[in-house]
């Protein structure tokens, strides 16, 4: 095939993706029927603007290999370009925004393998990236990858409003730390956002940030008919009229068309015989085409400079491509298109401009000059298109055995904290002796600057911090007294991060995703302060949407910091853990519990039902005690330290380090009620999960599907009292007089906290036992 042959096909693949995305939106909103009145809704105009630049990665530059995170409004574009590919169904596009149609916007899970990372959490695709590159380089140097799959790149295809996202910031110089290769992020620099157009000056400062992180910058601003135009005499003169040109009034040019250009320029330049000599010899559809020849429509000049940054290395590129938002449409640059659709009528027009005939809107390759079997032909040779395994792009890793016990340290009589008890099973696990040996080279542990505090300093001194370069620790260089020995290679195990916990949750979202990306089985553990959660509470739950697989310990947490005061102590945290789908938490009070769901979790992550866990922990010290736990119960959510008797009037239920005070009260009231039980609460969230899985069950004809909190609360009175207690929102608890519909006190703070020691602060909030002893009376007597 001729390179002039190969253009003109793409050129009618490009087209082809414009008709699709824009059809595929309009059949969404004007077709189909509504059954709501609801707006169904689509982005036309920014599916518009990137279809050159993702026709010239998908069908020129991209290797099976390549991994890409898609401009979340461009969702339709890539949904048509699987389609061509043979991936996708007419059936699915046609149900856009539907029950079991193709989503709004790419998603990993509800769009299937063809999607490498779910995007739509502006700016949270474009960063997964970065760290998924570094995740790629973990695998490689750890020899833990396919040998027979060469390294891809980590392409991001973002809209330059999503340049706004601080996030975006973070992951940048977290990349230049760990020197991430292999990336590059191509922005479609449309310079209209939502509510408005980008201001002029925005993408100087950008590009200026991008070099100063390591990155090249590759603009494309002007394609090659303006490119052409320069050379000419008085073509400087029209350039420097466009580059200073206001991006406002360019965006209304482009919407006005070529008799405003023309009085535009003119009005400035209209002395220049030069700029005469180039725009008067062309009609207005001529000109408007020329002054809106930017780089990134260009599909043959994008292919140059993506081949060219290709050849060059694996210098991490930004690539800044200048376009027009809805260019080809009827809207293309006005400033309200972000969410604009075609009327009826305007739809109409443009299947009239692709030469598409009704009733054939879902044909491949409809209104295309080339045969059918010439683009079929062109679409198999494209690098693409190889398959990157026999079972497609979603690799798979053998499961990580997981000994049947994990390595406890000695409880009984002594006094620990959950934090503490993790760090020394950890390091155990460190030692990589025995049946520990697989489960200690596949975990890989990260944290942002607070290694040491949350106890993972014992487990980096085993295994290491990872760098793609060998660094050595200088004081033990230099013998200066440490606890911790920091030299940094690529057999390391730790990522050491800075302080930005979207960073931390995006790395474990790309680590969880290394099976099925990597085709490398990894159990990644981040470790964080609990109240901090909520700072990158976004790249949680984006990570969990993606379905990656990672053990989340957030320590130490509650009001049981004490001295830490309000701005470290955590209320909610259950809470999010009982709502975030995708994660299942616990708080374990004691190590023993704890070794238990450790052991859970490293299992649980590599399931195919299987999800990511979050383990909240405390830096509080209790006497451990020496006992046998049923696991099953442990891991349900509850078990009785002490059972109830059949009947019993009450039972007070407690969570995490609050025990004591609970087991303090608990002595007491026994005396008054001696049949009441105490519950130990490892999990609110599985315990709320499995009471709601068996009432969906015996709605649909189960009758005899029980939850483990119904079994549980069964031998109490119906109209027995419960009391319940934790050091987190007590609305955690308060749901379970639901389950038999028995009374209960809730404890637990529900505001903020404030610096003190646990005494005051027990007291101040309603936990310590006095409380408990008044709720427990409050609960028996109505």
């Amino acid at each position: 095939m001729t390179d002039a042959r190969h253009l003109q096909l793409l050129h009618a693949l490009e087209k082809k993706l414009l008709w699709l995305s824009a059809w595929m939106i309009h059949n969404a909103n004007h077709v189909r029927p509504n059954r709501d009145g609801l707006k169904v809704g689509g982005h036309q105009a920014s599916c518009a603007s990137v279809i050159s630049i993702m026709s010239a990665l998908y069908f020129d530059v991209l290797r099976p290999q390549d991994r890409v995170a898609v401009k979340p409004h461009a969702g339709p574009v890539f949904h048509a370009m699987n389609y061509l590919f043979g991936r996708q169904s007419v059936d699915k596009m046609a149900r856009l925004r539907q029950m079991g149609g193709v989503q709004p916007y790419p998603s990993r899970v509800k769009d299937g393998p063809e999607v490498d990372f779910s995007t739509g959490s502006v700016g949270l695709g474009v960063a997964m990236t970065s760290f998924s590159a570094l995740m790629a380089d973990y695998v490689r140097l750890h020899g833990l990858g396919r040998a027979d799959i060469a390294p891809g790149r980590h392409i991001a295809i973002a809209g330059d409003a999503e340049l706004d996202e601080g996030n975006i910031y973070e992951a940048l110089l977290e990349g230049w730390k760990h020197d991430v290769r292999n990336v590059w992020w191509i922005i479609d620099y449309n310079r209209q956002s939502l509510d408005s157009v980008v201001p002029d000056r925005l993408f100087g400062r950008i590009e200026g940030l991008f070099r100063d992180m390591g990155w090249n910058v590759v603009t494309m601003k002007y394609g090659r008919q303006l490119q052409a135009a320069f050379m000419r005499d008085g073509g400087e003169d029209l350039r420097r009229w466009i580059d200073d040109c206001p991006n406002s009034l360019y965006s209304a040019l482009t919407f006005q068309g070529g008799a405003a250009w023309r009085q535009a320029v003119l009005a400035d330049l209209g002395r220049c015989r030069g700029v005469r000599a180039i725009i008067d010899p062309l009609s207005d559809d001529e000109l408007a085409a020329l002054m809106t020849n930017l780089g990134g429509h260009d599909i043959e000049y994008i292919i140059e400079q993506l081949r060219a940054a290709d050849a060059a290395g694996d210098q991490p590129t930004c690539f800044i491509a200048y376009t027009i938002k809805g260019m080809g449409l009827p809207f293309a640059g006005h400033k309200d298109n972000h969410a604009g659709l075609m009327s009826k009528e305007q739809m109409e027009g443009f299947r009239a401009a692709m030469n598409i005939r009704p009733g054939h809107e879902w044909d491949r390759f409809e209104g295309l000059d080339a045969g059918a079997d010439e683009l079929d032909a062109f679409l198999a040779s494209v690098p693409f298109a190889t398959p990157l395994t026999p079972d497609g792009r979603t690799l798979t890793a053998p499961m990580v055995a997981i000994p049947e016990q994990l390595p406890l340290p000695r409880l009984a009589g002594r006094k620990m904290s959950t934090q503490a008890g993790f760090g020394d099973i950890l390091a155990e696990i460190g030692r990589g002796q025995g049946a520990l040996k697989e489960l200690a080279e596949r975990i890989v542990t990260t944290s942002p600057d607070v290694t040491v505090s949350t106890n993972l300093g014992p487990w980096v001194n085993r295994r290491g911090v990872f760098d793609r370069h060998t660094r050595n620790d200088v004081f033990r260089d230099a013998k200066l007294a440490s606890a911790q020995r920091w030299g940094m290679a690529p057999e390391g195990q730790h990522i050491e991060l800075g302080i930005a916990e979207q960073n931390l949750f995006l790395l474990l979202g790309a680590a969880g995703l290394s099976h099925s990306l990597h085709g490398a089985r990894l159990l990644p553990v981040g470790t964080v302060y609990d109240p901090f959660v909520n700072r990158g509470l976004d790249a949680l739950i984006y990570a969990c949407y993606q379905n990656a697989r990672f053990l989340l310990v957030s320590t130490p947490s509650g009001l049981t910091l004490a001295p830490e005061g309000g701005q470290h102590q955590s209320i909610n945290t259950p809470l999010i853990g009982m709502s975030t789908d995708r994660l299942v938490s616990y708080e374990p009070t004691h190590v023993d519990e704890l070794a238990i769901l450790l052991r859970h979790a490293f299992h649980h992550m590599q399931q195919p039902d299987g999800s990511a866990v979050w383990l909240r922990l405390s830096t509080r010290q209790i006497e451990q005690k020496a006992r046998t736990l049923d696991p099953a119960a442990v891991i349900a959510g509850a078990h009785w330290a002490v059972p109830p008797a059949p009947g019993a009037r009450v039972a007070l239920a407690y969570q995490g380090p609050i025990a004591p005070e609970a087991e303090a009260a608990f002595a007491e009231l026994a005396q008054e009620e001696p049949g009441a039980g105490l519950l130990a609460v490892t999990s609110p969230d599985r315990l709320h999960a499995g009471w709601l899985a068996a009432g969906r069950a015996r709605r649909t004809g189960e009758r005899a599907a029980t939850s483990h909190v119904e079994r549980i609360l069964a031998p109490l009175s119906r109209d027995a009292a419960l009391v319940t207690i934790l050091d987190g929102h007590p609305a955690a608890h308060a749901w379970l007089g639901a389950v038999r519909g028995q009374r209960v006190v809730p404890l637990g703070p529900d505001r903020f906290g404030q610096g003190g020691d646990i005494p005051d602060l027990y007291r101040e909030y309603g936990l310590d036992t006095d409380a408990i002893l008044d709720a427990c009376a409050q609960a028996l007597l109505g």
